[in-house]
Parts: structure tokens; sequence; C-alpha cells
């Protein structure tokens, strides 16, 4: 007899995946074993839902929902309950008085009819509980897995259910914007999104940071901690109400009209999503909905993530797919986000998460008993349903193990993600700032690190996120430039040693991220202008304070200030790249790496970069290949007045080319950056010991 992978279903387009990868071809039982899981899926779905169209919009069926007559029907999931009642302000709280109806599959139902003069049995904005009676005695008080509002009162730590019914709703009036030709992604946090020390609200987000966005040419926001979560120094990252926008920002209207008007903006929206973990919560979250260890999540060990003190999904359970499938599928219709950036990817892949593991590049590492594959075959169904319904739907996925074809169709046998996170670059920037001077920079690890990705497989690049902000780490502003950050930021006064350097490689490390590292870029609220501290939200260990839980944007308003010069430079250099398209193009072609001269230079979309990236040598008439011949002028100088630079390139100058191979390249060109004039020799003139050790500009 066969075994059960020889008969596993062909892979409809593996042999393009074949092409990309070859590699790939020892592991192609494994790869149709996990295809012929998720082709098996889809059937179910079929058979037993009628397809996954209207089993992802079970959030029309569970928890509350009215009725065009103005019946209230509630419904849950409670397997391991013996008894389910709801109460609230509409019954003064009574706990017996309004039994649900035990359904089979472990559902309960109960059915509130209007009022005899057509009012709802529970008004808008009232408290609700779930009382569930367990089969061990226990009477537990639980808001619905699929509540839609929940708040927290001043008093209590607890979260509670509101019932979110308005009279008058938000309505939605502008399109989804297509999806962008090169995504320029701003990771924003609402809470944080102020300069006063209290949490922000959506409105403030809609009024004050949408628009600096725009202007920063940044074409998609994705927006981290909205999903709601009882703690808020989680970062988002504990979730205990999965259907609900978080209330401490304000109401789902404004949340919705945030969206609303960054689409206006023609500005795409990416919710953060959290389908990796859950909060361990059991009062306001999903932990222990129904008593028994298992609603959920797996049981016993398998259910806990040791690390994060979190419960687990279990994926394959049919109440769980539902419940996760429909939560993209509220995002998505309710709220009108664009996609979504799935967070912690790498634990869900493996059953160890990623703990302890290294991962070197060896493909024995993404197939065998340590892939979860029920995790990966609810990720493909993510995928297909989310680029099947919305066609300019964008999938991020946040992997640092390397997982082969986690960015290739379905259909070729890869997950379905459009983009994953290069999470080695901005590890690669720290390391080179903590542990290596100036001099000792190594050209060409700096270029692995930018290019070594998955051929074929796109990637979002970023010099730092939200991970490099957070306190016990440093922002790369802050590890170049350090306490200097807080007196000599004044462009009214000569730049010393540290801020001038500092400056100088802070626009240039973005620079060369954002055009050879990927095909997307990522910058975190602030980072693009050196935001001057780190970032630490209100708990026990910090008196609860907001001091460092909001960003600082009106350092951007102070002409005085060299966070302005920061902040235009991001800002052309998103707008160059929409003029030209680098990210969206084929990979560089990376012409020099040359060690002794510090100097980087590459082609992509038919733009030259040009870096040096040394510490005290400038260059006058450097030769450069190029592939393309004509004439070359200066599009973006790093070294401008405007951006903190000392303007010493001529912008009018032009550039022609020869018929002179140089470097792999078919025509090359000299370049001229003019050599400092200054004396080496004066020890008591820090200035001019400073102009001479600057890094000389970033040029294309």
């Amino acid at each position: 007899m066969a075994d059960a992978e020889d008969q596993a279903l062909p892979i409809p387009e593996f042999g393009s995946l074949l092409r990309l990868d070859p590699y790939l071809q020892p592991y192609e039982k494994d790869l149709r074993r996990r295809f012929s899981l998720f082709q098996k899926q889809l059937l179910l779905l079929e058979e037993a839902e009628g397809g996954f169209d209207q089993f992802t919009r079970s959030y029309n069926s569970f928890g509350e929902q009215r009725q065009p007559d103005g019946t209230l029907v509630f419904k849950e999931w409670a397997p391991g309950a013996e008894a389910l009642f709801l109460t609230g302000d509409f019954n003064g709280w009574d706990k017996f008085s309004h039994p649900y109806t035990h359904m089979d599959f472990g559902k309960w139902e109960l059915h509130l009819p209007p009022n005899k003069d057509g009012t709802s049995p529970v008004c808008h904005g009232s408290q609700l509980k779930v009382v569930v009676h367990t089969k061990d005695g226990e009477r537990l008080y639980r808001i619905s897995p699929w509540a839609k509002y929940v708040t927290q009162q001043r008093d209590s730590v607890v979260y509670d259910w509101v019932h979110w019914d308005p009279p008058s709703p938000y309505v939605l009036k502008h399109p989804r914007p297509k999806k962008p030709r090169s995504l320029r992604i701003y990771e924003s946090h609402v809470g944080i999104a102020s300069p006063e020390g209290r949490i922000a609200s959506y409105s403030n987000f809609t009024a004050n940071v949408l628009p600096r966005i725009k202007d920063l040419g940044y074409n998609c926001i994705q927006l981290m901690a909205i999903m709601e979560h009882a703690y808020y120094a989680s970062f988002g990252y504990q979730i205990t109400s999965f259907f609900a926008a978080s209330s401490r920002y304000g109401t789902p209207d404004e949340l919705k009209e945030l969206i609303d008007v960054a689409h206006s903006m023609g500005i795409v929206v990416l919710l953060d999503m959290v389908h990796s973990h859950a909060s361990k919560n059991t009062e306001d979250g999903l932990n222990r909905f129904d008593g028994s260890d298992s609603c959920f999540f797996h049981g016993g060990s398998r259910g806990e993530h040791s690390l994060w003190d979190s419960r687990l999904f279990n994926y394959s359970s049919w109440e769980v797919l539902r419940f996760l499938l429909s939560n993209l599928r509220w995002w998505m219709e309710e709220y009108r986000f664009d996609g979504f950036r799935f967070d912690g990817v790498t634990s869900m892949l493996y059953h160890h998460h990623g703990i302890g593991s290294g991962f070197s590049g060896d493909y024995s590492e993404y197939f065998g008993l340590q892939v979860d594959e029920d995790s990966l075959v609810y990720l493909m169904l993510a995928n297909h349903i989310l680029h099947s319904l919305y066609e300019d739907c964008i999938t991020i996925a946040e992997d640092v193990s390397g997982m082969p074809a986690l960015c290739r169709p379905v259909t070729e046998g890869g997950c379905g993600f459009d983009y994953r996170l290069a999470m080695a670059v901005p590890d690669k920037w720290i390391q080179i700032l903590k542990e290596y001077k100036d001099e000792d920079w190594n050209m060409g690890d700096i270029i692995y690190t930018l290019t070594n990705r998955r051929y074929g497989e796109s990637c979002i690049a970023y010099a730092e996120s939200h991970d490099q902000a957070l306190v016990g780490d440093k922002t790369l502003a802050f590890w170049l430039m350090d306490k200097d950050m807080y007196t000599n930021m004044s462009a009214m006064v000569p730049m010393n040693p540290v801020i001038d350097r500092g400056i100088q490689l802070h626009k240039m490390i973005r620079l060369i991220t954002h055009s050879l590292g990927g095909e997307g870029y990522l910058n975190f609220m602030g980072n693009e202008f050196g935001h001057p501290e780190w970032l630490d939200f209100p708990r026990q260990g910090n008196n609860e304070s907001y001091h460092y839980a909001r960003r600082q944007f009106n350092l951007v308003d102070m002409d005085h200030l060299r966070y302005q010069q920061l902040y235009a430079f991001d800002r052309d250099m998103n707008r160059t790249e929409d003029k030209y398209g680098w990210l969206s193009a084929p990979p560089a072609f990376v012409s020099a790496k040359h060690e002794g001269d510090k100097v980087i230079v590459f082609e992509r979309a038919n733009v030259l970069f040009i870096f040096n990236f040394h510490p005290s040598n400038s260059y006058s008439g450097y030769r450069v290949g190029v592939g393309a011949p004509g004439k070359y002028t200066i599009k973006l100088d790093s070294d401008a007045v405007q951006y903190g630079g000392h303007g010493r390139l001529d912008h009018s100058t032009e550039f022609f080319t020869e018929p002179l191979p140089f470097n792999e390249r078919s025509y090359s060109m000299q370049v001229w950056t003019p050599i400092l004039q200054v004396d080496r020799f004066t020890p008591n003139s820090e200035m001019l010991l400073s102009d001479d050790q600057m890094p000389p500009a970033s040029v294309i």
C-alpha cells in the first residue's frame, strides 16, 4: 500500500518554485503533504460551511447580533461548559434570568426579543457578562470572545464587555487605495503619537500624525496595539479581545475615521495581527473561557509559551479556525484595513517556537517533526482566503527563521505571504555600532546582510523598528549620539564631533537600507528624525510614568533644532524613491565594496548609489562603474546643507560616462568629492579635527 505522502496532491505550480529554489527538490514530499492538508481544509469548509466566504463571516452569527425585527441573538462556543447565562445592566445583573440554550457541537444560543415598544432589549453602551457554569461546579464571569467593544473603568484592572450598537455609526466614505508599487511603511502606535505624557487618541492621530506621514512620503501605515490588550505595556502583544479595537484610544467610529482619512490621502493601513498567541487573562481574555484548559488553546504544556507567558492556539480545531479566520475578515470588512503584518510567525511555524534555535540555514531545519504543520496550514489558509477575497490585500510575515517559500504563492507550495521582514538588518546595524570602530567597518559584511534574502521572496527592510526603540536597547540615533542629543542638537551653534558623525551616519544607514535591503521599507514613528529617547510604557518599574511613552513631534517643528534636518532627509529619500521606484525594481547590482576606501557603489532602478563610509577620507576623481551610458546628475545628496550636511557637492555638475569597463560594468565615470582643506595637526581645534574625521556623505 502506498503511504500517505505518495498519495498527496500535486502542487499546481511547483515547477515555478523549483526553478527559483532547486534546493527544495528533496523536500517535495513535505511540500506536497502541506499542500494536501491545505486543500483538505478548503474542501471541508466547502462541505460543512458552504465555503470559506460564509465561514469567515461568522462574526455575523457569533457574539451579539441584532436581527431586523430588533431581536438580539447571543451565540457562543463553550464546549466545556455545563450552562451559560447572560447578565448585565439590562437585567439588573441577575445571574440566572437569561439562560442560553445548549446546541450541537458545544454551541450555546440566547434570543432576547425586542421590548414592547420595539426598542432593543439591551441599550447601546450597556455592560454585559457571560456567566459560565463549569462541569466542575465553578461559576465564572466572562467576556464574549466575539465582543466588539470592551472598556476599563478607572478603578478596575479588568475590562468590561460593552454592547456597541450606536444609532448613527460612522459611514466609511473613501475606497481603499490600490496596493502601492513600492511599499514605504510608517510603523505607528496611536497611544504614544503625541508629545504629551498621556495616552493619545485616534482623533489626535487623524488630525496631527496623518498629515506628517503623508508629507514624509510614506504610503502605508502599520498600526500596532489596536486589538484590545489589558496591559498597555505589552505593546499590544498580549491580546485579550480579538474583535475589539482598543478603547483606550477612543471609539470604534474614531478608528474607522482614522483609516478613512488615511485612504483619502492614498495611504494604505495595515493591522499588526497577533494570532501567534493570546493573553493568559481569564476574566477579560480567552483563557479558560469555558472553564477548561483547552478551549481555543492546546491543553497542557503545548498550549503554553514559556518565554511569552501566554497561551497558544489549537489551529487544528474547527472552531478556532472559525474564530481566527473570521477575525481577519472582521478587520478587513468592518474597519477596512488593507492587510496585516502577522506577528510571531516563527513561533507559529515550529513546535520549538524558535526558542534556542539559531537557524543556520540548513534546509532540514524547515522540514520534519519540528515544523508545526497545523499552524503552517492555518497561515496558508489565511493568505489564500485574504488574497482571494481582496485583490490588493497585503500580508507581511515576522519570521526570523528564513523558512523557504514563505513568501511564494500557495499554488506553488508556498505559504502565500507578500513580504517577510528582513530582521537581520537592524541587528547588523546595532552590532556594528556597538562592536566596531568606524575605521573597522566591513563593507562586504554590510552588503552581504543587506542583500542576503531569498530570490523571488520580497522583504521589508528597516534600519530599526519598535524593537530597537524599547527601553533596554537604544535607537540608532542614541547609539550614534547618546547624551549629546540633549545638549548639542541646536542648529544655531557648530556641530560637535559626536553630533556631526551621528547625523551623517544616521542618514547614510537609512538610505543604504532603503535602497539595497529589500522590496519595501519600514520606519518606526519618530525614528525618521532621530527621536532622542527610547520607548518605555508606564509600569510599576517606572512609577507608571508616561514620560517615555510619547513621541516628541514638537522637536521637528522647532526650526533651530537639527531634528528637522533629519526629517527633511527622510522625506526627500521617500519622495526620490517614489519617483524612481527602486523598491519595486529587481535587486541591485553591487559594483564596488572597497574595504580600504570604505566605498560602496551599486545600481538599482537606473539610479547609481555611491556611499563613502570612510571616517576621514574624501575622494577626488573617483572612478565608478555603471551599466548604462549617458549623463548622470545628483538627485539626492545627504551632504546637502538642508539635511545637516556641509554642502560640499556642486549639484550643477554633470557626470558623463566613458566606454571604459570598470568593476564588471561596461561603462564608467569619474565623480568628484572635494577634499577637505583642514589642518590635521591642530590639536587645539576640535572642530577642525571633527570636520576632517566626518564621513563624506552618500550621493545618488
